[in-house]
Protein backbone atom coordinates (compact mmCIF):
# COMPACT_ATOMS: atom_id res chain seq x y z
CA UNK A 1 0.00 0.00 0.00
CA UNK A 2 1.55 3.73 -1.34
CA UNK A 3 1.56 6.07 1.70
CA UNK A 4 -0.72 8.13 -0.17
CA UNK A 5 -3.16 5.63 0.21
CA UNK A 6 -2.37 4.63 3.93
CA UNK A 7 -2.86 8.62 4.52
CA UNK A 8 -6.65 8.00 2.86
CA UNK A 9 -7.57 5.02 4.89
CA UNK A 10 -6.21 6.65 7.72
CA UNK A 11 -7.32 10.63 7.67
CA UNK A 12 -10.34 10.06 4.97
CA UNK A 13 -8.92 12.34 2.46
CA UNK A 14 -6.03 12.60 0.29
CA UNK A 15 -2.71 14.21 0.92
CA UNK A 16 -1.77 17.62 -0.62
CA UNK A 17 2.05 15.75 -0.75
CA UNK A 18 4.49 13.18 -0.69
CA UNK A 19 7.57 13.80 0.09
CA UNK A 20 11.16 11.64 0.62
CA UNK A 21 14.62 11.84 1.50
CA UNK A 22 17.52 9.04 1.75
CA UNK A 23 19.37 7.02 4.38
CA UNK A 24 23.00 7.58 3.97
CA UNK A 25 26.42 5.27 4.34
CA UNK A 26 29.70 6.56 5.22
CA UNK A 27 32.05 5.19 2.99
CA UNK A 28 35.45 6.79 4.51
CA UNK A 29 36.00 8.86 7.25
CA UNK A 30 34.98 7.09 10.86
CA UNK A 31 34.58 8.62 14.37
CA UNK A 32 36.30 11.97 12.20
CA UNK A 33 33.40 14.01 12.71
CA UNK A 34 33.49 15.13 16.13
CA UNK A 35 36.91 15.95 16.19
CA UNK A 36 36.13 18.16 13.29
CA UNK A 37 37.40 15.99 10.26
CA UNK A 38 36.20 15.15 7.59
CA UNK A 39 33.42 12.77 6.51
CA UNK A 40 32.34 11.11 2.87
CA UNK A 41 28.98 9.49 3.03
CA UNK A 42 26.19 8.96 0.47
CA UNK A 43 22.93 7.99 -0.34
CA UNK A 44 21.65 4.84 -0.36
CA UNK A 45 18.29 3.99 -2.24
CA UNK A 46 16.11 3.41 0.63
CA UNK A 47 13.75 6.13 1.84
CA UNK A 48 12.03 7.46 4.55
CA UNK A 49 8.69 9.25 3.39
CA UNK A 50 5.81 11.29 4.30
CA UNK A 51 2.35 12.23 3.45
CA UNK A 52 1.31 15.77 4.53
CA UNK A 53 -2.44 17.73 4.74
CA UNK A 54 -2.84 21.09 6.01
CA UNK A 55 -5.52 21.67 8.18
CA UNK A 56 -7.58 24.90 8.98
CA UNK A 57 -6.49 24.27 12.69
CA UNK A 58 -3.70 23.96 15.00
CA UNK A 59 -3.59 20.59 15.53
CA UNK A 60 -0.52 17.64 14.30
CA UNK A 61 -1.93 14.50 13.34
CA UNK A 62 1.17 11.84 12.63
CA UNK A 63 0.54 8.36 12.38
CA UNK A 64 3.89 5.83 11.77
CA UNK A 65 2.59 3.11 9.12
CA UNK A 66 5.72 0.77 10.33
CA UNK A 67 4.80 1.31 14.41
CA UNK A 68 1.52 0.84 13.96
CA UNK A 69 1.15 4.08 16.25
CA UNK A 70 -0.61 7.28 16.07
CA UNK A 71 0.19 10.20 17.95
CA UNK A 72 -1.91 14.24 18.37
CA UNK A 73 -0.33 17.68 19.28
CA UNK A 74 -0.70 21.11 19.44
CA UNK A 75 1.45 23.36 17.39
CA UNK A 76 2.37 25.11 20.79
CA UNK A 77 2.96 24.01 24.11
CA UNK A 78 4.56 20.03 23.26
CA UNK A 79 7.54 18.24 24.50
CA UNK A 80 9.57 15.69 24.52
CA UNK A 81 7.09 12.79 23.66
CA UNK A 82 8.64 9.68 25.76
CA UNK A 83 5.75 7.56 24.82
CA UNK A 84 6.32 7.83 21.37
CA UNK A 85 9.45 8.00 20.36
CA UNK A 86 9.71 8.27 16.82
CA UNK A 87 6.81 11.53 16.77
CA UNK A 88 10.21 13.34 18.85
CA UNK A 89 11.30 13.80 14.70
CA UNK A 90 8.62 15.54 13.68
CA UNK A 91 7.87 17.81 16.64
CA UNK A 92 11.91 18.69 16.51
CA UNK A 93 11.76 19.69 13.47
CA UNK A 94 8.70 21.88 14.24
CA UNK A 95 10.33 23.36 16.71
CA UNK A 96 13.01 23.81 15.09
CA UNK A 97 11.45 25.55 12.22
CA UNK A 98 9.32 27.80 14.60
CA UNK A 99 12.71 28.76 16.40
CA UNK A 100 14.14 30.14 13.18
CA UNK A 101 10.95 32.46 13.18
CA UNK A 102 8.07 30.54 10.90
CA UNK A 103 4.58 29.93 10.94
CA UNK A 104 3.51 26.91 10.75
CA UNK A 105 -0.39 25.53 10.94
CA UNK A 106 -1.60 22.30 11.99
CA UNK A 107 -1.24 19.30 9.72
CA UNK A 108 -2.13 15.41 9.45
CA UNK A 109 0.96 13.16 8.45
CA UNK A 110 1.68 10.30 7.68
CA UNK A 111 4.84 8.11 7.88
CA UNK A 112 6.58 5.08 6.18
CA UNK A 113 9.65 3.99 5.52
CA UNK A 114 12.27 1.35 4.36
CA UNK A 115 15.17 2.45 5.81
CA UNK A 116 16.41 -0.09 8.26
CA UNK A 117 15.74 1.01 11.94
CA UNK A 118 19.18 1.13 14.66
CA UNK A 119 21.39 -0.26 11.50
CA UNK A 120 23.35 2.76 11.32
CA UNK A 121 21.93 4.19 7.81
CA UNK A 122 20.51 7.00 9.65
CA UNK A 123 17.00 6.67 9.38
CA UNK A 124 16.27 9.65 11.74
CA UNK A 125 17.88 12.13 9.75
CA UNK A 126 16.23 10.83 6.60
CA UNK A 127 12.70 11.44 8.68
CA UNK A 128 13.78 14.48 9.68
CA UNK A 129 14.83 15.56 6.06
CA UNK A 130 11.45 14.20 4.29
CA UNK A 131 9.43 16.72 7.10
CA UNK A 132 11.23 19.61 6.46
CA UNK A 133 10.80 19.00 2.59
CA UNK A 134 6.83 18.77 3.17
CA UNK A 135 6.28 21.58 5.34
CA UNK A 136 8.90 23.69 3.58
CA UNK A 137 6.74 23.14 0.31
CA UNK A 138 3.33 23.45 2.25
CA UNK A 139 3.74 26.57 4.14
CA UNK A 140 6.09 27.91 1.26
CA UNK A 141 9.03 28.45 4.04
CA UNK A 142 11.94 29.89 2.80
CA UNK A 143 14.49 27.15 3.04
CA UNK A 144 17.58 26.05 0.78
CA UNK A 145 18.77 22.27 1.57
CA UNK A 146 21.76 23.85 3.76
CA UNK A 147 19.09 25.18 6.09
CA UNK A 148 17.26 21.93 6.09
CA UNK A 149 19.92 20.13 7.22
CA UNK A 150 20.69 22.35 9.68
CA UNK A 151 16.98 22.13 10.81
CA UNK A 152 17.52 18.30 11.09
CA UNK A 153 20.55 18.83 13.04
CA UNK A 154 19.23 21.23 15.49
CA UNK A 155 16.16 18.75 16.12
CA UNK A 156 18.51 15.72 16.62
CA UNK A 157 20.63 18.33 19.25
CA UNK A 158 17.89 20.31 20.58
CA UNK A 159 14.89 18.74 20.74
CA UNK A 160 15.87 14.87 20.69
CA UNK A 161 19.11 15.28 22.67
CA UNK A 162 21.60 13.26 20.43
CA UNK A 163 24.80 15.43 19.88
CA UNK A 164 25.49 14.16 16.46
CA UNK A 165 27.01 16.64 13.78
CA UNK A 166 26.10 17.09 10.60
CA UNK A 167 26.56 14.77 8.27
CA UNK A 168 23.61 12.72 8.27
CA UNK A 169 21.15 15.56 7.21
CA UNK A 170 23.80 17.12 5.45
CA UNK A 171 23.98 13.83 2.87
CA UNK A 172 20.02 13.15 3.71
CA UNK A 173 19.66 16.94 2.21
CA UNK A 174 22.37 17.55 -0.51
CA UNK A 175 23.67 14.01 -1.53
CA UNK A 176 23.31 12.59 -5.09
CA UNK A 177 22.99 9.26 -6.19
CA UNK A 178 26.55 7.74 -7.34
CA UNK A 179 28.30 10.77 -5.65
CA UNK A 180 30.18 10.61 -2.40
CA UNK A 181 29.74 13.98 -0.64
CA UNK A 182 32.68 15.46 1.40
CA UNK A 183 31.92 16.92 3.97
CA UNK A 184 34.42 19.03 6.26
CA UNK A 185 33.08 19.31 9.83
CA UNK A 186 34.66 22.14 10.74
CA UNK A 187 33.74 24.38 8.16
CA UNK A 188 30.62 22.40 6.54
CA UNK A 189 32.06 22.88 2.93
CA UNK A 190 31.08 20.00 0.79
CA UNK A 191 31.92 18.68 -2.67
CA UNK A 192 30.32 15.71 -4.58
CA UNK A 193 32.73 13.42 -6.18
CA UNK A 194 31.32 10.78 -8.90
CA UNK A 195 31.80 6.78 -8.23
CA UNK A 196 32.48 5.10 -11.54
CA UNK A 197 29.46 3.23 -13.61
CA UNK A 198 31.58 0.00 -13.33
CA UNK A 199 31.31 0.06 -9.50
CA UNK A 200 28.21 -0.42 -6.80
CA UNK A 201 28.21 0.07 -3.18
CA UNK A 202 26.90 -2.26 -1.51
CA UNK A 203 25.86 -2.48 2.56
CA UNK A 204 25.83 -5.66 4.49
CA UNK A 205 23.89 -5.47 7.64
CA UNK A 206 25.57 -7.89 10.53
CA UNK A 207 21.98 -7.96 12.10
CA UNK A 208 23.88 -7.29 15.46
CA UNK A 209 22.60 -4.87 17.87
CA UNK A 210 24.79 -1.95 18.50
CA UNK A 211 23.53 -1.36 21.99
CA UNK A 212 27.27 -0.86 22.96
CA UNK A 213 27.94 1.80 20.32
CA UNK A 214 26.26 4.44 22.62
CA UNK A 215 28.32 4.24 25.67
CA UNK A 216 31.67 3.24 23.75
CA UNK A 217 31.33 6.55 21.24
CA UNK A 218 31.08 8.65 24.50
CA UNK A 219 34.46 6.91 26.02
CA UNK A 220 35.78 7.49 22.66
CA UNK A 221 35.16 11.26 22.57
CA UNK A 222 36.57 11.38 25.77
CA UNK A 223 39.57 9.40 24.49
CA UNK A 224 40.08 12.34 21.63
CA UNK A 225 39.77 15.00 23.76
CA UNK A 226 42.60 13.56 26.21
CA UNK A 227 44.89 13.32 22.97
CA UNK A 228 43.98 17.02 22.25
CA UNK A 229 44.64 18.25 25.72
CA UNK A 230 48.37 16.81 25.99
CA UNK A 231 49.37 17.75 22.84
CA UNK A 232 48.20 20.82 23.16
CA UNK A 233 51.02 21.56 25.64
CA UNK A 234 53.26 21.48 23.03
CA UNK A 235 51.33 22.61 19.82
CA UNK A 236 48.96 25.27 21.39
CA UNK A 237 47.01 25.76 18.40
CA UNK A 238 45.78 22.75 18.62
CA UNK A 239 42.02 22.47 19.10
CA UNK A 240 40.90 19.15 17.75
CA UNK A 241 42.25 15.85 16.41
CA UNK A 242 42.04 17.34 12.83
CA UNK A 243 44.86 19.54 13.57
CA UNK A 244 47.09 17.16 14.51
CA UNK A 245 49.11 16.03 11.72
CA UNK A 246 50.87 12.17 11.49
CA UNK A 247 54.50 13.98 12.34
CA UNK A 248 53.14 15.91 15.13
CA UNK A 249 51.78 12.81 16.32
CA UNK A 250 54.55 11.00 15.65
CA UNK A 251 56.73 13.93 17.62
CA UNK A 252 54.17 13.37 20.92
CA UNK A 253 53.63 9.48 20.91
CA UNK A 254 55.86 8.93 24.26
CA UNK A 255 53.85 11.96 25.47
CA UNK A 256 50.61 10.14 25.47
CA UNK A 257 49.75 7.00 27.26
CA UNK A 258 49.65 4.31 24.54
CA UNK A 259 46.22 3.67 24.39
CA UNK A 260 45.18 7.26 23.78
CA UNK A 261 48.00 7.52 21.05
CA UNK A 262 46.27 4.42 19.70
CA UNK A 263 43.07 6.26 19.57
CA UNK A 264 44.39 9.28 18.09
CA UNK A 265 46.45 7.51 15.77
CA UNK A 266 43.20 6.24 13.99
CA UNK A 267 41.50 9.88 13.98
CA UNK A 268 44.58 11.12 12.20
CA UNK A 269 45.19 8.63 9.47
CA UNK A 270 41.37 8.34 8.87
CA UNK A 271 41.42 12.17 7.79
CA UNK A 272 44.38 11.18 6.04
CA UNK A 273 42.42 8.76 4.19
CA UNK A 274 39.06 11.02 3.26
CA UNK A 275 41.41 13.14 2.00
CA UNK A 276 43.25 11.19 -0.75
CA UNK A 277 39.92 9.18 -1.04
CA UNK A 278 38.46 12.70 -2.82
CA UNK A 279 41.31 12.65 -4.97
CA UNK A 280 40.99 9.01 -6.00
CA UNK A 281 37.35 9.25 -6.65
CA UNK A 282 38.45 12.45 -9.22
CA UNK A 283 40.89 10.08 -11.33
CA UNK A 284 38.40 7.30 -11.36
CA UNK A 285 41.01 5.08 -9.10
CA UNK A 286 38.21 2.79 -7.38
CA UNK A 287 40.75 -0.14 -6.71
CA UNK A 288 43.12 2.36 -4.87
CA UNK A 289 40.03 3.94 -3.04
CA UNK A 290 38.99 0.31 -2.11
CA UNK A 291 41.94 -0.32 -0.41
CA UNK A 292 42.08 2.99 1.43
CA UNK A 293 38.50 1.23 2.71
CA UNK A 294 40.49 -1.89 3.67
CA UNK A 295 42.78 -0.04 5.81
CA UNK A 296 40.46 2.18 7.51
CA UNK A 297 38.77 -0.62 8.53
CA UNK A 298 42.13 -2.15 9.83
CA UNK A 299 42.44 0.53 11.89
CA UNK A 300 38.83 1.32 13.57
CA UNK A 301 39.68 -2.23 14.40
CA UNK A 302 42.99 -2.57 15.75
CA UNK A 303 43.45 1.08 16.91
CA UNK A 304 40.33 2.28 17.31
CA UNK A 305 38.82 -0.96 18.32
CA UNK A 306 35.45 -0.06 17.68
CA UNK A 307 34.51 -3.23 15.05
CA UNK A 308 33.53 -6.63 16.62
CA UNK A 309 33.51 -10.40 15.59
CA UNK A 310 30.82 -9.89 13.09
CA UNK A 311 31.47 -6.86 11.56
CA UNK A 312 35.51 -8.45 11.06
CA UNK A 313 33.84 -11.67 9.87
CA UNK A 314 32.31 -9.71 7.10
CA UNK A 315 35.31 -7.98 6.20
CA UNK A 316 37.47 -11.10 5.79
CA UNK A 317 34.73 -13.12 3.52
CA UNK A 318 35.37 -10.10 1.09
CA UNK A 319 39.08 -10.95 0.34
CA UNK A 320 38.51 -13.75 -1.85
CA UNK A 321 35.69 -12.67 -3.48
CA UNK A 322 35.76 -11.66 -6.98
CA UNK A 323 34.95 -8.39 -7.91
CA UNK A 324 35.22 -6.71 -3.95
CA UNK A 325 37.17 -3.64 -4.31
CA UNK A 326 36.96 -2.44 -1.09
CA UNK A 327 35.00 -2.97 2.16
CA UNK A 328 34.62 -1.66 5.98
CA UNK A 329 32.73 -1.43 8.94
CA UNK A 330 30.83 1.75 8.74
CA UNK A 331 28.91 3.91 11.24
CA UNK A 332 29.82 3.88 15.25
CA UNK A 333 30.92 0.10 14.89
CA UNK A 334 30.12 -2.42 17.53
CA UNK A 335 27.47 -4.08 15.01
CA UNK A 336 25.22 -2.63 12.25
CA UNK A 337 26.81 -2.73 8.48
CA UNK A 338 30.10 -3.38 6.94
CA UNK A 339 29.71 -0.77 3.33
CA UNK A 340 31.48 -2.74 0.72
CA UNK A 341 32.48 -1.89 -3.17
CA UNK A 342 31.93 -3.96 -5.62
CA UNK A 343 31.90 -4.23 -9.48
CA UNK A 344 28.90 -4.10 -11.14
CA UNK A 345 28.75 -7.48 -12.30
CA UNK A 346 29.56 -9.39 -9.39
CA UNK A 347 26.89 -7.89 -6.91
CA UNK A 348 24.73 -10.74 -7.35
CA UNK A 349 28.00 -13.18 -6.56
CA UNK A 350 28.43 -11.06 -4.03
CA UNK A 351 25.27 -10.93 -2.54
CA UNK A 352 24.93 -14.81 -2.87
CA UNK A 353 28.42 -15.67 -1.24
CA UNK A 354 28.53 -13.08 1.69
CA UNK A 355 25.04 -14.53 2.88
CA UNK A 356 25.77 -18.10 2.45
CA UNK A 357 29.41 -17.39 4.37
CA UNK A 358 28.30 -15.40 7.38
CA UNK A 359 24.86 -17.57 7.48
CA UNK A 360 26.99 -20.62 8.28
CA UNK A 361 29.60 -19.40 10.44
CA UNK A 362 26.74 -17.47 12.15
CA UNK A 363 23.22 -18.93 12.12
CA UNK A 364 22.44 -15.48 11.28
CA UNK A 365 21.14 -14.41 7.73
CA UNK A 366 22.23 -11.21 6.94
CA UNK A 367 20.71 -8.54 4.50
CA UNK A 368 21.98 -7.26 2.00
CA UNK A 369 21.00 -3.50 0.61
CA UNK A 370 22.08 -1.38 -2.55
CA UNK A 371 23.28 2.29 -2.54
Amino acid sequence: MSIAEIHQTRYGSEPDGVYKAPGRVNLIGEHTDYNDGYVFPTPISRHIEVSIKKRDDQHINLHSHDFRDDASYKTEGYAVDPEHHWANYVLGVVQALQKRGHSLGGFDMCIKGDVPIGAGLSSSAALETAVVRSLKDQFKLDLDPVDAAYVGKECENNFVGVQSGIMDQFVSSLGEYGKALFIDCRTNEYSLHGLTDDVRVVIVNSMMDRSLAGSEYNIRHAQCTEAVDIIKKTYPEVKALRDVTEEMLLEQWGNLPKLIARRARHVVTENTRVLESTKLLDIGDMLGFGELMYDSHDSLQHDYEVSSKHLDLLVDYTMDLDGVLGARLTGAGFGGCTVNLVEVDCVDEFTEEITERYFNRTAKRCEVYLA
